[in-house]
């Protein structure tokens, strides 16, 4: 299928008192979507920590809540696995962190196939706070998941402002790439988005992301969620102007819903006035091998 909708959400934290009561919240919104027409939905990058509030005792406490959200994980999965095979559609889950048997925790974004089969990208750059705070380190792999929908890269939040993390699943044959965002303030959102477009823009493909919105003060992990969910391409031949192919209101919750042909992917790069997916190996032609260490002049 090289034409499809993709829901992106724009997904509001709130207390889940229960694993019930996040599954009932989850159907909901995967049947809302599915009734929309859409065949992939994302989720954001961990919307899975309003799970800790169904621990009053500690949800106010950072380490105990990622506790929480890790002993329900198997849960979480299954049940988006069950969503998936029901409605007949793909799905993005919410990050969430996951402990290794190293002793590590990992930032985990799992993808869900209709046909019971799933898939796991980690975030591989971490941002101050989950490093100096959380305790969360980074990915190893970096991966691509050829689906039914064509392939599709994962670049979590963060990662999606490092040029090179999408380069390689462009590379290695994605033609659109999902970034689930969870930010503190609209400057955080605003990183996150020009990254995305700026990965859509130097390889001609779509980006999709889907952000955490909404205030959570009883959360200490995820208290502050600012962002627009959107759809981006490279501002060539058929997209628009400013590359913005779907895009969410600001303050509001629910779907945004966008078009995605990743056969329009082939033509953007071969027909388009520019050419960066193709041109990309230009610029290190005549780079040296090594920069020159560089050398201090003393003035005083």
């Amino acid at each position: 299928m090289s034409a499809f909708r993709i829901a992106c959400a724009q997904y509001p934290i709130e207390p889940m008192t229960s694993l019930g009561e996040w599954q009932e919240k989850l159907a909901g919104w995967v049947a809302e979507a599915a009734l929309g027409g859409a065949a992939l939905l994302v989720f954001p990058e961990y919307g899975s920590m309003e799970i800790a509030a169904s621990d009053p005792a500690t949800m106010g406490d950072l380490h105990a809540s990622l506790r929480t959200v890790m002993a329900a994980g198997d849960a979480m999965d299954a049940h988006h696995a069950a969503l998936a095979a029901t409605h007949q559609v793909h799905i993005l889950g919410a990050s969430r962190p996951v402990a290794l048997d190293d002793g590590r925790i990992v930032n985990r974004a799992r993808l869900f196939a209709p046909n019971g089969r799933s898939g796991y990208q980690d975030k591989i750059v971490m941002t101050r706070f989950e490093r100096e705070q959380w305790g969360i380190s980074g990915g190893d792999a970096i991966r691509v998941f050829n689906t039914a929908l064509g392939v599709i890269g994962v670049s979590i939040c963060y990662d999606v402002e490092f040029p090179l993390i999408a380069r390689a699943q462009a590379e290695a044959g994605a033609r659109l790439i999902l970034t689930p965002s969870c930010t503190d303030s609209m400057q955080g959102y605003w990183r996150v988005r020009i990254g995305a477009q700026a990965r859509a823009l130097e390889n001609q493909v779509y980006v999709a992301q889907a952000p955490t919105v909404g205030m959570a003060s009883w959360s200490p992990a995820v208290d502050e969620n600012y962002g627009l969910a959107g759809l981006y391409g490279p501002p060539v031949l058929d997209c628009p102007d400013d590359g913005v192919l779907a895009l969410g209101v600001e303050g509001d919750s629910g779907w945004t819903i966008g078009a995605v042909d990743v056969q329009r992917v082939d033509g953007w790069r071969e027909q388009g006035a520019v050419r960066p997916f193709a041109h990309w190996p230009e610029q290190l032609l005549n780079a040296p091998p090594a920069l020159p260490p560089v050398e201090t002049i003393d003035l005083r």
